[in-house]
């Protein structure tokens, strides 16, 4: 067998020494080649090879730094667990890197919090402690690799470079002809995260069975009151949408196979069943309302007793694609032969509480800071349902927000007329009418403008649908992986057509560390030369960096060059 990486790197040539000196690049490099390495063991079935190299990337160094980053530079990054420890210094995160060790861990209980539902019931997560959340990233860049290979081919949540859009292209391509299925079997796990068989885990997930055991037993603590975890896998842990994705793949594959199997390939093929799923919310298709509740469904419900899971007889039913289903905050519906996608009206209405809460929070705030507190709500709202038949849905919600905004201009003058209050708040620019506005001071002494993102002025954008076959760890997908990466990066920078430039003229990459930017890492609009020494706000002047890397900038006065292929 060929020799495994080994990679003690006090391991990186130049031996970094302090955590602002690792060559990030390098460590991306390190980290994706043996994660190639595992994904291709895992094809071949090499499952004796698999374990070995996924016990080699788990020791070596540079994973152990890329863990340390992404837990550090993520969303939770200031989002405490039990023992109330932030890794938020340079020294501290250096010195983390050493404690990411299976010898002697042991993990410590999750710090149970409730957030909200859209229902109005509150949804429990498990907040891990920062040595816990980057000992599960660690152990998940060696999972990944092999997690993909096994996938269904129309799995869409919690995987590199696939989206909601992607289910919902693919929904799209099942039902929108003719001849396709008219039913529909609308699928609801009860408590998917927190009923998961512990035992069907450790028995079949592909890694590291004592360390995933210790994480699956840690319990929780609420309230000072600790809490025993016999089943489940806690929502809030970094694994674990991968771990309820291992326990749900084949859902797909073993469906149709069974089919087959019983009744033939020509027969199975007949009744068009299809699944799309995103995570553990799926839809089957089907020819017949009988072949979906006397075939799939009784298949189904005993695929996920195997792995403690059972569907809501509430939330799950048959429905015809005329009456229309909802899905990921769609609805999916045929009018006379055809079939249109739009917005739900759940998802409509649940949207605008949301802004409307915001507008009732801030009475008293400034008009210029509400729309900068509206406006991404707006725009990313907008921008999930642009590739669907939105522009009527849009134009009715920008109606009630206009409305909403009114009401909150009135009660901040009471004694004012009302062509008094429509000239200080909203404004005429260009062909478009009553724009919620107004002139900011900016930092040359000059006036500029903000206004409220306009949701009718959204525009509706065909998505291309991911390959099925899509496999983010294959070298020659490579090209593939990265033309995906781009062009969701250049959906999300939309609104800003100079960030698109310089993305493009850096290739994609942050101009400090020269890795790739993507939606998880984010990124910084940083001046080469500041503007408060008087220098340009030109693209010459500007690049794109990590928000950690912008930090490091300025912190220790570093000097970023734009990168050679910039223009």
């Amino acid at each position: 067998m060929e020799a495994l990486i080994r990679e003690d790197e006090s391991a990186l040539s130049g031996a970094p020494q302090r955590w602002d000196a690792i060559n990030w690049r390098r460590v991306e490099r390190n980290v994706r080649a043996m994660q190639i390495r595992i994904a291709k063991a895992t094809q071949e079935g090499d499952w004796r090879r698999v374990k070995a190299l996924q016990r080699s990337l788990t020791r070596s160094w540079s994973a152990k730094a890329s863990a340390v980053r992404r837990v550090t530079e993520n969303q939770g990054k200031r989002t405490a667990g039990v023992d109330r420890e932030l890794w938020d210094s340079p020294e501290v995160r250096w010195e983390a890197i050493g404690r990411l060790k299976s010898r002697g861990y042991r993990p410590l209980p999750l710090r149970r919090v409730f957030i909200p539902k859209a229902n109005g019931k509150k949804r429990p997560l498990g907040i891990p402690t920062m040595l816990d959340r980057a000992m599960q990233a660690l152990y998940l860049l060696a999972l990944e690799p092999v997690s993909e290979g096994t996938s269904d081919p129309n799995s869409y949540g919690f995987r590199a470079n696939r989206s909601t859009a992607d289910a919902m292209s693919q929904l799209f391509l099942n039902l929108s002809r003719k001849a396709s299925a008219q039913w529909i079997l609308e699928a609801d796990i009860k408590g998917c995260f927190d009923h998961i068989s512990h035992d069907w885990l450790e028995r079949n997930v592909p890694m590291d069975k004592a360390i995933l055991r210790k994480w699956l037993k840690a319990g929780v603590v609420f309230q000072g009151q600790f809490q025993a975890t016999e089943a489940g896998t806690p929502q809030g842990g970094i694994i674990s949408p991968t771990l309820a994705n291992v326990a749900l793949n084949g859902l797909e594959r073993q469906l149709v196979e069974s089919l087959q199997e019983k009744l033939g390939v020509a027969k199975t093929k007949r009744l068009k069943v299809n699944v799309v799923r995103y995570a553990d919310d799926f839809v089957i298709t089907g020819s017949t309302p009988e072949v979906l509740e006397n075939e799939v469904k009784p298949w189904v419900e005993q695929f996920l007793a195997v792995r403690g899971l059972t569907l809501s007889t509430e939330k799950t039913r048959i429905v015809n694609i005329a009456d229309g289903f909802d899905f990921l905050g769609w609805n999916f519906r045929k009018y006379s032969e055809k079939l249109l996608i739009k917005p739900s009206k759940k998802n409509v209405q649940t949207f605008y509480r949301k802004v409307k809460e915001v507008i009732s929070k801030h009475k008293t705030a400034r008009q210029e800071k509400l729309i900068h507190l509206l406006n991404p709500m707006l725009r990313g709202w907008a921008q999930y349902h642009s590739p669907v038949v939105a522009k009527a849905a849009f134009t009715r919600l920008e109606h009630e927000v206009f409305k909403a905004l009114w009401r909150w201009a009135r009660r901040r003058h009471m004694k004012k007329d009302a062509d008094w209050i429509t000239k200080k708040y909203f404004a005429s620019v260009g062909d478009r009418n009553w724009v919620f506005g107004t002139a900011v001071a900016k930092d040359a002494g000059d006036e500029g403008w903000v206004e409220l993102y306009s949701l009718a002025g959204t525009p509706i954008r065909r998505h291309t649908k991911i390959k099925g076959d899509y496999h983010p760890f294959d070298p020659a997908q490579e090209l593939y992986g990265e033309t995906l990466r781009q062009e969701r990066l250049h959906y999300s920078m939309s609104h800003r057509k100079q960030w698109i430039k310089l993305y493009m003229s850096q290739q994609g990459l942050c101009a400090l560390c020269e890795c790739k930017m993507t939606d998880e890492t984010g990124w910084h609009d940083h001046h080469i030369q500041y503007r408060m020494h008087g220098r340009s706000d030109a693209l010459g002047n500007r690049v794109l960096l990590h928000p950690n890397c912008h930090v490091q900038v300025h912190n220790h006065g570093l000097t970023v060059m734009k990168p050679a292929s910039s223009h």
